[in-house]
């Protein structure tokens, strides 16, 4: 593949879409690719930490730090870093990302301009937003989607074709062997203490599962706005001695392998790397049947799916597996196997490799068409010259 691949995306912490990059990019290069990467941000920790990552990992970053929103100096100086490094593609993720960068190749000429939509947003919902962001993605001439989930989302919320989506899922690395099953019925949850990720129905599912199980026990990994409104609803729920608030927990493994079932009962997922990530360490798992998840977890083999937001089947699908840990140990087992194999980060890297290779052969073609419909167009002028002289 000739010409360097630039990558460009906003980074405020690291999570599933900083770390499919952290992934994709050295992938990438090993594979003998020019892969760089301009790393937007507003002087965040989690910034200068993905940089220093990727930069370990021989992977060249610019960094752009964004003044304030709507100041044209940002578009200016990526303007410069893509003529400076003349990129045969430009790969863009997350909003910012697209809008900065999709113009910036644009206005570049940039052969290949790639856009992966990563996840869920309040804001695609806005008229205003929807309209905005269906222009700017018409600036890419390949257009990635985390999951199909993702894809028929967009294409509801915000008007984009799903057929135009190709399908990229999420990696993961194998790890080494996972630990032991615990001795007892453990749950885990790991993600932010957010709205969209269900914590308030899990607690429910659980106060109700404990009649039937009750030495029932919950780890819940992450952090965020709702820790006291979560508290507040142990208490209430009589839980205290039975759910246990870590914090943030980086690396996430050794929750998942303290629990027997972890548990992903989120609103909205993108994708759901939580869900992969439990699967890679041989635990069995009780998903929402939202976004990508039901791509991941399939049911009744690695994993138990319930509907959003449904507390009492949640808690029937808890019971249902701490009251028989063979098959849990099974769906773990299989879960394990089907995240090293569907969803091997070589998997992800020659999918992305593949339509980088068709998408460039696509803009060849454009290109020789558009010279081809050019010598035309002015053989066409020169012969009406030559007749319009000739009858004079």
């Amino acid at each position: 593949m000739k010409g360097p691949i630039l990558h460009v995306a906003k980074v405020a912490g690291i999570s599933g879409s900083e770390n499919h990059l952290l992934l994709l990019l050295p992938a990438l290069r090993q594979r003998g690719h020019d892969v760089r990467f301009v790393m937007l941000h507003e002087g965040e920790p989690g910034a200068a930490e993905m940089a220093g990552r990727l930069r370990q990992a021989d992977v060249p970053v610019d960094e752009l730090r964004l003044p304030t929103p709507g100041d044209p100096r940002a578009l200016a100086r990526l303007v410069r870093i893509v003529r400076r490094v003349r990129p045969a593609i430009l790969h863009t993720h997350l909003v910012h990302a697209d809008f900065l960068g999709l113009s910036a190749g644009t206005l570049v000429r940039v052969p290949v301009r790639a856009s992966t939509k990563h996840g869920f947003n309040a804001f695609r919902s806005s008229r205003v937003f929807a309209a905005a962001d269906r222009t700017i993605t018409g600036l890419a001439d390949l257009h990635i989607a985390i999951s199909g989930g993702l894809a028929r989302y967009l294409a509801a919320e915000e008007g984009l074709p799903e057929e135009r989506f190709e399908i990229v899922h999420y990696g993961i690395e194998p790890g080494p062997a996972p630990a032991p099953l615990p001795g007892a019925p453990r749950l885990a949850i790991v993600g932010r203490l957010i709205p969209i990720k269900g914590h308030e129905v899990l607690l429910e599912a659980v106060a109700a599962a404990r009649a039937s199980v009750p030495e029932l026990t919950l780890e819940v990994a992450g952090d965020g706005p709702l820790r006291a409104p979560l508290e507040a609803t142990v208490d209430r729920l009589d839980l205290r001695g039975s759910v246990t608030f870590l914090g943030r927990v980086a690396p996430a493994a050794p929750v998942f392998e303290r629990a027997e079932i972890v548990l992903v009962p989120s609103f909205g997922e993108g994708f759901g790397m939580v869900a992969l990530e439990a699967m890679e360490r041989g635990r069995a798992v009780i998903a929402s049947t939202v976004g990508g998840l039901p791509e991941i977890v399939e049911e009744g083999r690695t994993g138990l799916l319930v509907p959003p937001g449904d507390a009492a089947a949640l808690g029937r699908a808890i019971v249902e597996l701490a009251q028989d840990r063979a098959r849990a140990a099974l769906l773990g087992a299989a879960g394990r196997a089907r995240a090293l194999t569907e969803f091997s980060q070589e998997r992800c890297t020659e999918r992305t490799e593949a339509l980088y290779r068709e998408a460039l052969v696509a803009a060849g073609g454009r290109r020789s068409r558009t010279r081809r419909q050019a010598r035309s167009s002015a053989n066409a002028a020169s012969t009406a010259s030559r007749k319009s002289h000739g009858t004079r």
